[in-house]
């Protein structure tokens, strides 16, 4: 079973070769001491696995435009380290299926152990990064894993003589006759209405801002209705979305009556 480690190692190779200038390369390394001193962001994890987990980066990475001219690049870091640590929940989840939530990331100057040690490399330069994992099984998950067993197999769906799940309550009778039924969903991470003469002037390299700010859910759509919301993810190299709101069945159902 992946750890919360290995699912923040999987995002950050992603993350960090799609957000760094420079074609940068990120593998493991022996520890060496850091030059200039060091900077760094620690977080709290709580749910099915707890802890603490911090990254601890060469202060020299600041002095190169890795996140782009112009930035705050130690404030960019932190944004960019605090997305690759919420796509390893999200991994996380994915890959084992077991919820954590991620407290606010502190800003921290080092750590006096580490578990992993890596290099960080590009054609600007090298630079490295620690990583100190405390993150484990949470005590009372083990404790009660047993009673959680027990009442998940007790509250366990039936299946009807058909041999599928009966519909949530509130469901008109009948529609278990449609569960089969494929839908496209398209994730909406905003919109902006273009004159024509506009849209026919964009080219390549040209940015149009959307109606929605980095930090609000996307939606998820069906049928042209949003059915859910939540936050991207990141899962094996793939865009997910974590979903943090659900719409009631019956205004589910409505995207199915739009097809029929």
């Amino acid at each position: 079973m992946k750890t919360f480690l290995d699912c923040w190692i999987g995002a950050a190779s992603a993350l960090l070769t799609q957000a760094l200038a420079g074609e940068p390369e990120f593998t493991e390394s022996l520890p060496k001491p850091l030059a200039g001193g060091s900077f760094g962001f620690a977080v709290t994890v709580t749910g099915e696995k707890e802890g603490r987990f911090a990254v601890v980066l060469d202060a020299g990475v600041l002095e190169v435009p890795l996140l782009g001219e112009g930035v705050d690049q130690k404030s960019a870091w932190g944004e960019l380290l605090k997305e690759i640590t919420e796509s390893a929940a999200g991994e996380l989840l994915a890959e084992s299926g077991l919820k954590v939530t991620l407290g606010k990331l502190e800003e921290i100057v080092a750590e006096n152990k580490i578990s992993r040690a890596f290099e960080l490399k590009t054609s600007l330069g090298s630079w490295m990064v620690l990583v100190r994992d405390d993150v484990h099984a949470a005590k009372k998950a083990e404790a009660g894993k047993t009673e959680t067993g027990k009442a998940e197999a007790a509250g366990k769906t039936t299946k009807t003589a058909a041999g599928r799940t009966p519909v949530a309550a509130g469901v008109a009778p009948g529609i278990d006759l449609l569960l089969d039924v494929e839908l496209e969903a398209t994730l909406r991470f905003g919109s902006r209405e273009l004159p024509l003469g506009e849209l026919l002037e964009l080219g390549p390299g040209d940015v149009v801002q959307l109606d929605r700010h980095i930090s609000d859910p996307v939606d998820l759509i069906i049928a042209d209705k949003i059915v859910a919301r939540g936050d991207v993810v990141l899962v094996n190299g793939n865009f997910g979305l974590r979903v943090t709101e659900v719409a009631e069945p019956r205004r589910r159902l409505e995207t199915i009556r739009c097809l029929f």
